[in-house]
């Protein structure tokens, strides 16, 4: 399997591009996909310095409705003219950050005919599925971190705005989808942000190897320590090795390595991975 990590926060090398996001190009089973788009046109700008042909992608899959991990789609799409997008059927739902800013998806998107939505679970093919696990138990609860979603009462929304003194509620990340991927014998899980809990989806999966970030980077190293070390120790236990980026956080995956040693890796733009 190829992964080539097309949009990071960081940058692996000086002739790439970085912002806050996630884009990965994926080559495996005889299919190239396109997991996530980072928040601008970045990605593209780096799969160009990589040689990587976005017009030839078979799928897209967006990983939850966040401008950070989809607000490329419509770049993606003047590029190629066939790809379908997969994304959950709550991604263009209204998101807003703990400010009320406004972070979701480009809503005139929605009805474009090659967004195909994917509700618990689709698969792409015999080794490529999309889950949304919202149905599954969990083994920790999770935290909305102040973001929010505004319940959809009328097509007044625009891909910017919601309507006056529209009713928003915690974020339970209803609209965040996984793709797991097997080949020779060993399963692949990607996961965008894992707002539903990295420990919560490692249990779920129990991956050989797990790509994505764990949203930690809310978490202070100093007064938020022990819950960070508690978590290094349990996904140490599972049989996954880890590959993070993004929302991880830089100093926080610093203290999570020196307890998963060798089983926890960073992930930045430009960076190839041959698994």
């Amino acid at each position: 399997m190829k992964i080539v990590c097309l949009c990071e926060n960081t940058a692996y090398a000086p002739q790439f591009r970085a912002e806050h996001g996630l884009s990965l190009y994926i080559e495996t089973n005889g299919y190239k996909l396109l997991f996530d788009t980072g928040q601008s046109d970045l990605f593209i700008s780096n799969a160009e310095r990589l040689g990587i042909r976005l017009d030839e992608v078979d799928f897209a899959v967006i990983s939850h409705g966040h401008y950070d991990h989809g607000g490329g789609i419509r770049g993606f799409m003047e590029i190629n003219s066939n790809a379908k997008i997969y994304l959950s059927r709550h991604a263009f739902d209204p998101h807003y950050n703990a400010d009320g800013k406004y972070i979701g998806l480009d809503r005139s998107l929605i009805c474009d005919e090659r967004v195909c939505f994917v509700d618990d679970a689709m698969n792409l093919s015999d080794n490529l599925g999309l889950y949304s696990c919202n149905g599954r138990p969990r083994v920790v609860d999770i935290d909305s971190a102040g973001l929010t979603v505004a319940k959809v009462t009328s097509n007044t929304v625009t891909e910017q705005t919601a309507e006056p003194n529209i009713e928003k509620h915690p974020d339970d990340f209803r609209h965040e989808i996984y793709l797991r991927v097997y080949e020779n014998g060993r399963s692949f899980l990607f996961s965008g942000c894992s707002h539903k809990g990295i420990l919560n989806i490692v249990e779920w999966f129990r991956p050989d190897l797990l790509i994505g970030g764990f949203h930690f980077m809310k978490l202070s190293t100093s007064s938020d320590h022990d819950r960070l070390i508690s978590a290094a120790e349990r996904l140490k236990q599972y049989d996954t090795v880890y590959y993070t980026c993004h929302c991880t956080g830089g100093e926080q995956y610093s203290l999570l390595a020196t307890y998963m040693g060798n089983k926890l890796h960073y992930l930045a733009s430009g960076q190839t991975l041959m698994l």
